[in-house]
């Protein structure tokens, strides 16, 4: 009886032992297939254009619960991320974060740039080889052909076999081209001028699809043409500065930079529909007509994943004018949070809550008005140009006999004539380096380097390594300036960007939704380490340059 009984509970453990071993064995495989691959309906990637990461800080009391501090609480924040190249301007940016490597790579290394070989200059979107789709305008000239690799949008694309769609928005052209890589579905910026509609390419179609082409006749447009006023009480605004003051710029027709801004340009319904890009009403329009292809194109509905991008670019043109320490720049983001938060909730009513994975991050960030920081007792200044040109003309005609030895100077490097430089049997390295030292002698350079230097070593870390990553061998100059912080190259309002130093290079970078872990991270990441995240967590293969590496911590 007693060995009975002894029996009966061996067998009863062996049984519950061998039932544990295979739910952990089952358990198991599954962890090992969800570790493999996450498959969201629906990717949303979003660039917030001119976005530094302490605009999340700044202005986060005064954020809703269902915007940045949705993504904030409820999924990852990488609060030290930075761009590792230079120049920190739009179409680097965009480039960057989608092919997750940088200009050394992609080859977009300025919005416009010199080109040496066929000695003019290009637009980092412009393609002449295209007719524009949805005006008669040249407006829509643009295809990606000048970015050298794939994008994650565009492996999303291959792994799915072209099923998987991909859309990119923006009110950027260069915002819409770039991100959506070289396989979009469609990619569609707005044409302001007199006509206020979302155009495209004829790279990407020959007509507008009829929602468009209906989103355009809704009149959806003309409804922002109205006075920008405050969102909530200005007096709550304590975290800007005054609104009247002598930093920020004036919109046509204004007498001081307060709010309210009223201008004939914003209340006329009918023509100057560049009025709405630069107000964050262009942002609301922005999400308006990406909501309107998440409903008409049927994105995240199907098993494929789509890939929908949308760049908000109003903060950008905000922030040129009235500069980051202003009111309006607060309005705006407190208005973008507005519309995130709608977006948002659309996806989960369309999509569904956790069936989608989004990345919010910058194309760059951006400085204080030197101006305000001056009267802070902070060193900043700008450039001299005309200073600057007669002295430097005077030294290369002392020094060579001409002026002509350069070609062209744009964002801040020179570009010799190699031709001239052989005629007169100069030595090219020696000539980089003697113009180098004459501009290291001018008081607002802080350091120069020379494309012999990019050639011949490698840059481990600092500045000397940011300037690394954006000098492409085949499109950049001979010789690169570096400003000392706080000084810029722009108007004596409003804030700019495009160098290397921290200000311009600390950007958000948040991710939210499915695969994706609650949490944080101090540990530097970099921008192009987003591609390869989304790629991993997708289980696709990284962008053909990809010099970025997955973000472990993000992941699930």
């Amino acid at each position: 009886m007693y060995q009975s009984r002894c029996f009966a509970v061996r067998f009863l453990l062996i049984g519950l032992f061998s039932v544990l071993t295979l739910s952990g064995q089952k358990k198991s495989k599954v962890e090992d297939e969800s570790h493999l691959r996450v498959k969201p309906k629906l990717v949303v990637g979003i660039v917030v254009d001119q976005m530094r990461y302490d605009y999340l800080t700044r202005f986060y009391n005064q954020y809703g619960e269902g915007g940045f501090k949705r993504m904030i609480t409820e999924g990852f924040n990488c609060k030290n991320n930075h761009f590792n190249y230079a120049p920190t301007s739009t179409g680097p940016g965009h480039a960057s974060v989608y092919t997750g490597t940088t200009p050394a790579t992609h080859g977009i290394i300025g919005n416009d740039w010199y080109d040496k070989e066929n000695d003019e200059s290009v637009y980092c979107a412009g393609d002449d080889s295209y007719a524009s789709v949805g005006t008669l305008d040249d407006a829509g000239k643009m295809s990606p052909h000048r970015m050298t690799v794939t994008t994650v949008a565009d492996e999303l694309r291959l792994h799915t076999q072209m099923r998987g769609k991909t859309i990119a928005i923006a009110l950027k052209d260069r915002g819409a081209v770039l991100p959506g890589g070289h396989t979009a579905n469609a990619a569609y910026w707005f044409h302001g001028k007199d006509e206020g509609r979302w155009i495209t390419s004829t790279f990407y179609m020959d007509k507008l699809p009829t929602w468009v082409s209906d989103f355009n006749a809704s009149g959806a447009a003309q409804s922002y043409k109205k006075a920008w006023t405050t969102l909530k009480d200005i007096n709550t605004y304590k975290e800007s500065g005054p609104d009247n003051n002598n930093y920020e710029g004036l919109f046509k027709g204004e007498t001081t930079p307060a709010f309210p801004h009223s201008t004939t340009e914003l209340l006329d319904k009918n023509k100057d529909f560049d009025a709405i890009k630069v107000i964050p009403y262009g942002n609301s329009l922005t999400t308006d007509f990406a909501l309107e292809a998440l409903e008409k194109e049927g994105l995240g509905t199907d098993d494929d994943t789509d890939f929908l991008a949308i760049s908000y670019s109003s903060t950008d043109y905000v922030g040129h004018n009235f500069g980051v320490n202003s009111k309006e720049v607060q309005d705006t983001y407190m208005r973008l949070d507005a519309d995130l938060e709608r977006l948002l909730t659309t996806l989960d009513k369309k999509v569904g809550v956790g069936e989608y994975t989004v990345f919010l991050s910058a194309d760059h960030a951006a400085g204080e008005v030197p101006a305000y920081l001056k009267d802070m007792k902070i060193p900043a200044g700008y450039v001299d140009y005309a200073a600057t040109k007669t002295k430097f003309s005077d030294f290369l005609k002392y020094k060579y006999g001409t002026e002509d030895i350069v070609k062209n100077f744009s964002n801040l490097q020179i570009f010799l004539d190699h031709k001239i430089i052989k005629n007169l049997d100069l030595n090219l390295k020696d000539v980089q380096e003697e113009i180098a030292q004459e501009y290291l002698g001018y008081d607002y350079i802080d350091r120069v380097y020379t494309g012999n230097q990019m050639w011949q070593n490698y840059y481990a870390a600092g500045i000397p390594q940011i300037l690394q990553n954006g000098y492409n061998q085949k499109r950049s100059g001979d010789v690169l300036l570096v400003l000392k912080p706080g000084f810029i190259t722009y108007g004596k309002t409003g804030s700019t960007h495009g160098s290397p130093q921290i200000y311009d290079t600390h950007a958000p970078l948040l991710f939210f939704g499915k695969g994706i872990k609650k949490g944080s991270t101090v540990a530097r990441t970099e921008i192009p380490d987003i591609a390869p995240t989304i790629s991993a967590l997708l289980g696709i293969s990284f962008p053909s340059g990809a010099t970025g590496k997955p973000i472990g911590e993000v992941l699930q």
